[in-house]
């Protein structure tokens, strides 16, 4: 199952987080590939597309105080209605395993935003009903516990780390079952020029192997494998 952005960002469906990855490391670009921790909740599901970050940090305030505020979920409702069609939602809240950070509403709201996936660095909720609605959330599991009173969002649309990684607004980022690879901003036509023709060079590849052709011969031919 593939969901793709259909924006500027012009990766082919062929190409794979490994072919990403390797062309990233082509230039001299390494360690952009996200905690192997970060795992779809639904087996077979890739996004790509443009990263839409959002930051979490602890509350200060005492419980009782923090679960007063009246409008808890304003910043999350206005980065919401932000997402453009295409946006891979980028939540980073520095692994903290206390609480879930996503569930169905906001699966909801984002498939009627146009987004093609979520990845989140700590918990999702509601598996069931997530799953039911076909969208791609990549995390490090679920837990049942909302953030309301225990986080707070520190930050929209700005650089954060998400499973070791820096993560950009309007960086390229690809999840798929093998992992997850960010392409920093000003290295996009590059990298995905560089990704689309590995991509079909691997197919030659396979298909001479395939015919018989030996690993030596086709690594000499092509120089990839």
């Amino acid at each position: 199952m593939t969901a793709t952005s259909t924006g500027p960002i012009a990766l082919s469906d062929a190409v794979t987080a490994a072919q990403l990855s390797d062309s990233l490391d082509a230039i001299g670009v390494r360690d952009h590939v996200l905690d192997a921790a970060i795992r779809p909740l639904v087996p077979g599901h890739r996004i790509a597309g443009p990263a839409r970050t959002i930051a979490f940090g602890p509350v200060t305030e005492t419980p009782e105080i923090a679960y007063a505020e009246p409008n808890p979920y304003d910043e999350f409702i206005a980065f919401m209605d932000g997402v453009r069609r295409g946006d891979v939602i980028v939540v980073a809240t520095g692994g903290d395993g206390r609480t879930a950070y996503w569930g169905e509403l906001f699966s909801a709201a984002a498939i009627g935003r146009g987004a093609v996936g979520v990845i989140c660095d700590s918990y999702t909720r509601d598996r069931s009903k997530v799953e039911a609605l076909g969208f791609p959330v990549f995390s490090t599991g679920t837990r049942p516990v909302d953030f309301r009173a225990r986080m707070r969002i520190t930050g929209v649309q700005v650089p954060v780390t998400v499973g070791g990684v820096p993560v950009g607004p309007g960086d390229l980022v690809l999840a798929e079952d093998d992992g997850i690879v960010s392409v920093p901003g000003d290295r996009i036509g590059q990298v995905t020029e560089l990704a689309n023709a590995r991509a079909g060079t691997e197919s030659a590849v396979l298909a001479e192997l395939m015919g018989g052709a030996t690993i030596g011969e086709v690594w000499r031919r092509y120089g990839v494998l």
